[in-house]
């Protein structure tokens, strides 16, 4: 950790996990943004046939907001000198991201049943392509997060990445729910 300090006490904590989770968050961000930004454009096309909405993507996201909030709890009370809770707290987290993602799994094949694949329309297409990019970062996440879990600053880092993946989800629910 390097730190600054200034002829009024000012500190200023700088490190290589912070800037490379900083720069890798605006490399997702672009990404999405860009996926976000073909979404919108495509769904001026005639074909574009809105997709059904299945009332599990309101549950999922339900889930996803509770693991959040349970992972910000984990490093509050990790901060805090409290490993128990940090520790209980992290895993039910972890363990509601799992079911995030199977529960987002599940609405693929919940679609798939009504008759809508990947490639049945444009409005099929990009949500597969959303769906699927936002999943493989979660599970990257949850991977890296199980990886990393004993350090501190880590997990810190993890949980930052986690709320922006949350953030993310709910621009794209929202986008989903809209159109």
């Amino acid at each position: 950790m390097i730190a600054n300090h200034g002829s009024n006490g000012y500190r200023e904590f700088i490190t290589p996990g912070r800037v490379g989770l900083w720069l890798f968050l605006a490399v997702a961000t672009m990404i999405f943004a860009a996926l976000i930004s073909a979404y919108v454009v495509r769904m001026g096309s005639s074909d574009w046939h809105s997709l059904p909405k299945p009332g599990l993507l309101w549950v999922n996201t339900a889930i996803l907001l509770v693991s959040s909030a349970a992972l910000e709890w984990a490093r509050m009370s990790e901060r805090r000198g409290n490993a128990r809770s940090a520790r209980v707290s992290f895993i039910a987290g972890a363990v509601l991201s799992a079911l995030f993602l199977f529960g987002q799994i599940w609405a693929w094949f919940v679609l798939h049943k009504l008759g809508y694949f990947l490639d049945t329309n444009p409005s099929s297409s990009f949500f597969y392509l959303v769906t699927a990019v936002h999943g493989l970062h979660l599970l990257g996440g949850l991977i890296v997060a199980a990886a990393t879990v004993r350090s501190s600053e880590r997990f810190q880092l993890f949980v930052t990445y986690w709320h922006f993946l949350t953030v993310v989800w709910l621009v794209l629910f929202t986008l989903i729910v809209l159109t």
